[in-house]
């Protein structure tokens, strides 16, 4: 199987889908225990929630599993959040802080790096391809990261995190205008809760690619879980009725970016200056 699936398209925008992939390499499955076979934290049908809510726009997913190696952390091993409790980029904990492998089965350093050249590296060639592209033919880029995850995980967070999680890295992925926006629209769902840069602020893919200057904009959305599963255990099934009452407002989200980046690309911007000259 291939390590990433790309859609191209013709918008402005990119999805990146790091976490919704289920391969583990059968060499791989066979190091994990029954707590990492159960591929708890994967972000659960990400991709079926995002699928068709705007035409034209280009997807990057992992088909591998997170657990495999994390796609949205620093290659290096440097941790995202220094100080808090967190995985690492060949987890060897689920986030409850549970072990996923057999006894002395842990990947080593020489494992760690195979599975960079493969998986991590390959999805990274992929997505940087893909912005690649898309900003030449728009002049501008906008990355936003697709993320889920369950909402009570009291290794991770206190309490119920928020429905919409947005993450900007304090604003310095993205330009104020798109920021601005999708807080707006999650701020104004009915019934849902939102914050931006609180417990997840943004997670590598964000950091790494989010260069406003240069025209590539990234953002990252961490679902809460419960706003379109049936249950947020095992099996982890998707709800047709609070996926549909979630849907219309990732909709407007993308719409609106869609919209912004048509107003900051360099040709129109151009063009108005010409016409006021």
């Amino acid at each position: 199987m291939d390590a990433v699936e790309v859609v191209s398209g013709d918008s402005p925008i990119i999805l990146g889908v790091p976490h919704a992939g289920t391969h583990v390499p059968q060499e791989v499955w066979d190091t994990f225990n029954e707590n990492g076979k159960a591929l708890a934290d994967t972000d659960w049908h990400v991709d079926q929630l995002y699928k068709g809510l705007v035409p034209d726009v280009s997807i990057v997913s992992a088909t591998f599993h997170r657990y495999v190696i994390d796609a949205n952390r620093d290659p290096s091993g440097v941790s995202l959040y220094p100080g808090q409790n967190t995985t690492t980029l060949c987890p060897t904990t689920d986030f409850d802080g549970l072990p996923i492998y057999l006894d002395g089965r842990a990947p080593d350093e020489a494992e760690i790096v195979r599975r960079q050249a493969v998986f991590h590296a390959a999805y990274h060639k992929a997505l940087a391809s893909e912005i690649a592209r898309v900003k030449a033919i728009h002049g501008i880029a906008v990355l936003y990261d697709c993320h889920s995850i369950r909402s009570n995980i009291p290794f991770l967070f206190e309490g119920t995190l928020p429905d919409f999680n947005v993450g900007t890295n304090g604003g310095s992925t993205c330009a104020p205008q798109i920021e601005a926006a999708v807080v707006a629209r999650t701020q104004r769902a009915d019934g849902y809760t939102s914050i931006l840069n609180g417990r997840f602020k943004g997670g590598w893919t964000t950091r790494q690619y989010g260069r406003p200057a240069e025209g590539v904009h990234a953002i990252q959305m961490e679902l809460a879980q419960s706003t379109y599963l049936e249950t947020e255990e095992s099996p982890f099934n998707y709800s047709q009725d609070r996926a549909s009452r979630l849907r219309p407002y990732l909709q407007s989200i993308l719409q609106d970016l869609i919209t912004i980046a048509g107003e900051l690309a360099p040709k129109k911007q151009e063009n108005a200056l010409r016409r006021h000259r």
